[in-house]
């Protein structure tokens, strides 16, 4: 999401209301993340911000706004032990109401890919 950003705008009879397409995608990624059985977004490679010690929220998603929709695409890290179409249909559940609910837009479409999965490291402690 670049320089050239994208606005959704709804107008009404107190005057115009303009969401960003990064709002959106910060919806959107705290709505995946919330859900049990995800452990992180997935993207591809590092950016700018990411070098310079910032965190970038809203790697791996995308958003395309429409006249009165979004199209949303994020790529997630399930956990181990969780039943990935579940966790991929519980995060489009997800991702459509805090979209729809926040915004008032419809999410069109709500595209999961799973990226990988991910073990927990402090799982099996050893004995002492």
């Amino acid at each position: 999401m670049g320089d050239n950003k994208e606005y959704v705008t709804q107008i009404d009879e107190l005057g115009s209301i303009h969401i960003s397409e990064e709002v959106l995608a910060v919806i959107t990624a705290a709505a995946a993340l919330e859900v049990e059985g995800v452990s992180s977004l997935a993207g591809g490679g590092k950016d700018i911000s990411e070098l310079l010690g910032k965190k970038n929220m809203t790697r791996g998603v995308r958003v395309q706004v429409n006249e009165d929709s979004v199209q949303v695409e994020l790529t997630i890290m399930v956990k181990y032990g969780y039943t990935i179409l579940d966790v991929a249909r519980a995060v489009q559940d997800a991702v459509s109401t805090n979209i729809e609910s926040m915004s008032g837009l419809k999410a069109q479409s709500v595209n999961i890919n799973v990226g990988g999965i991910t073990f927990e490291r402090d799982a099996v402690k050893p004995a002492e």
